[in-house]
């Protein structure tokens, strides 16, 4: 199994810029592809970004793509989440999740973090 810890939420004004981490420990951090979803108050939860194990692969849901980037350092097993321009929209917690099936497609994550909260006044 895998842990993951989500950091970098807060509350921010539209236009702002901000960077949430996950952090992974428990197993190889490499040998997972990893994922960032969000979940707005009311609102089913949405897949926003995945990231290849080695991470030369990514894959972006259209509405963010430009926006958000996902990146990963496998030597400090963490991957990040690169957010600008945010918006009041993007208000939800984010959740990072891994799994070991290689596809970056494969809409279904096993290990989910507990989220951590983005607030982006207007």
């Amino acid at each position: 199994q895998v842990q993951l810890v989500e950091s970098g939420g807060g509350l921010v004004q539209a236009g702002d810029s901000l960077r949430l981490s996950c952090a992974a420990s428990g197993r190889t951090f490499s040998d997972y592809r990893m994922g960032w979803f969000r979940q707005a108050p009311g609102k089913e939860r949405e897949f926003l970004a995945a990231i290849s194990r080695s991470g030369a692969n990514t894959y972006y849901a259209d509405y963010i793509k430009g926006r958000f980037t996902i990146s990963r350092d496998n030597a400090k097993n963490t991957v990040y989440l690169q957010m600008n321009s945010l918006k009041p929209e993007d208000t939800a917690v984010y959740y990072c999740a891994a799994d070991y099936r290689a596809n970056i497609y494969i809409p279904d994550y096993n290990y989910w973090g507990q989220g951590t909260r983005v607030t982006v006044s207007s």
